[in-house]
């Protein structure tokens, strides 16, 4: 496993992260396709094997369900010490008023009960779901104040918003001596390269950490054009995001995979890894050997050549995910 620093900070995290939006069971929430405890075993046993640190999740994921299993995961197969914990608020929890958005009240509500379903007295890294065009943002930032003086969080961080709207955040925390915001959680991947043009010259720019969500496309990437999997066929949110005029580009991978013997999801990873904004792809690992791929990914040095014929058949489409 290969490391860095998040962002601008002195926060060291695994280039690979676990996301966990698959865990937590099909009972709760909008994912028939989670693993419960017992599934989801196996995979955070070969996280830790691995060398993987950042784990990522969210209090919306199966309902609150991620979180829970995901803190008995830290306590069962390794040490507090050796996670960072990166978890999110924003989207609906419940109808009540501190259920969802960006409110002082949804933030102390939501920050409390992550921290109560993970087990755990303070949050590595707090991400902003998406952004609430109803809060203003001083209002967000001064409830970030708050739960970081308070040691709940220890960094801030958003996720899949427009760049002007994450400069806007980024500015009223400066302006009003809030938490600086230090990563970014967006879509990229060879099928959605639209942050090249929108968010990746922000966060150069500011020396922001870049979190890859849906780096495989939902899989999309990993396997031939048309074979589906029981997360690509019940993942409705993923699935609104792709579409035939991405096969060319899934053919590329197939054949430059073909070519050097290796698996299709170490090639898109591997291109993914290649741009030098990126701190980590989040790998929603359902199997051990997805990690197992993702590890790998790095041994794959892509050529020029390579990397212009995965490119070449991408066409420039509206960014997706927020």
């Amino acid at each position: 496993m290969e490391y860095g620093k998040l962002g601008g900070t002195d926060l060291v995290v695994s280039r690979i992260a676990l996301g966990c939006m698959g865990f937590g069971g099909s009972g709760r929430g909008h994912n028939p396709w989670a693993l419960d405890e017992e599934a989801a075993a196996p995979v955070f046993r070969r996280a830790v094997e691995l060398g993987i640190t950042l784990w990522d999740t969210a209090n919306v994921y199966g309902g609150g369900a991620s979180e829970e299993l995901v803190g008995r995961a830290v306590r069962r197969y390794t040490q507090r010490e050796d996670v960072v914990l990166a978890t999110k608020a924003g989207l609906p929890m419940h109808d009540g008023p501190g259920g969802s958005g960006l409110s002082r009240r949804a933030i102390l509500e939501q920050v409390d009960g992550s921290l109560t379903r993970l087990g755990t007295d303070h949050i590595d890294l707090f991400q902003l779901h998406r952004f609430d065009p109803v809060t203003p943002v001083e209002e967000t930032v001064a409830a970030l104040a708050e739960v970081v003086a308070a040691g709940k969080v220890r960094y801030v961080g958003a996720s899949s918003m427009w760049a002007w709207r994450f400069a806007k955040l980024r500015h009223a925390a400066v302006r009003d001596g809030g938490p600086a915001f230090v990563s970014m959680q967006h879509q990229y991947s060879l099928v959605q390269r639209e942050e090249e043009r929108e968010m990746f010259p922000l966060l150069a720019d500011q020396g922001v950490g870049s979190l890859v969500w849906c780096p495989l496309a939902s899989g999309r990437l990993a396997r031939p054009y048309g074979e589906s999997t029981a997360r690509s066929a019940g993942d409705a949110v993923a699935g609104r995001f792709f579409a035939d005029v991405d096969r060319p580009i899934v053919d590329a991978v197939e054949a430059v995979a073909g070519a050097r013997g290796v698996p299709m999801a170490r090639v898109a990873l591997a291109w993914v890894l290649g741009n030098a904004l990126v701190t980590a792809p989040i790998v929603g690992a359902t199997r051990p050997g997805h990690l197992d791929d993702a590890a790998a990914a790095f041994d794959v040095h892509l050529t020029g050549a390579e990397r212009a014929a995965l490119e070449a058949p991408y066409t420039p489409r509206l960014p997706t995910g927020f």
